[in-house]
């Protein structure tokens, strides 16, 4: 029973890494509050994991994990960024508001849905990685307009009942997610590291994951369609 409870409070320090990464925005340090989401990443990527081994919903039933994750993801890939695209001045000042009511309200209707994680282990609609996209626009140099455009197509995509691949638990060709997700990582990390000097080149290697990510996304969509139709 306590090895349960460390999981829980490990799952739960995701929080306090929300408010650390919140304190650094505040501040202009945008480098150290990447840092702060980085780390519950890693915690968001882990915990499952460590509840599975440590049997928490048979030993604490009357607690949900499920629950306290879901709070702490939304915290660090949801309301953190959107604090980032208002105090990094992403979009237009006039469209500050609109766009982060935009990417909370979205997000809310997402994770509240029944089938936000299906049976089978995808995502229904985007999957509010937003601490990803905030990272890659604030690097990418695009104009405060193209960025708007960008957040309010992923926010409206949350919406579109299109499946996106679990990295850690969708079956098909996992191991290959997996071992192009840890080095995808790893670029995340040197350009993090190398904040705000980033190479275009490394940039732009970085960007072959997510498009990996969606390609099988969209595949296997297709393909599960056909199957039904």
């Amino acid at each position: 029973m306590i090895a349960a409870w460390l999981v829980h409070l490990y799952t739960a320090s995701g929080a306090v890494l929300a408010l650390l990464a919140s304190v650094d925005i505040y501040q202009y340090r945008f480098r150290n509050a990447f840092f702060w989401l980085a780390l519950a990443l890693v915690i968001d990527a882990t915990d499952g994991v460590l509840a599975r081994r440590a049997q928490v919903s048979a030993r604490l039933p009357q607690f949900s994990g499920e629950q306290l994750d879901n709070i702490v993801d939304y915290l660090t890939y949801v309301f953190v960024p959107a604090l980032f695209v208002w105090r990094a001045i992403l979009v237009p000042s006039e469209w500050t508001i609109g766009v982060c009511s935009a990417m909370l309200l979205s997000s809310a209707y997402g994770f509240s849905r029944t089938d936000a994680k299906t049976p089978d282990h995808f995502f229904t609609g985007f999957p509010s990685y937003w601490n990803i996209v905030v990272f890659y626009l604030l690097l990418g140099g695009f104009s405060v307009e193209v960025n708007a455009g960008m957040l309010l197509v992923l926010a409206a995509l949350v919406f579109v009942p299109i499946r996106y691949v679990y990295p850690s638990r969708t079956p098909v060709l996992r191991g290959v997610t997996l071992v192009l997700g840890a080095a995808w990582g790893l670029l995340m990390l040197l350009m993090l590291w190398r904040m705000p000097g980033v190479p275009r080149p490394l940039y732009w290697l970085s960007l072959a994951f997510p498009a990996y990510y969606v390609g099988l996304s969209l595949a296997l969509e297709v393909r599960r369609r056909q199957s039904v139709g």
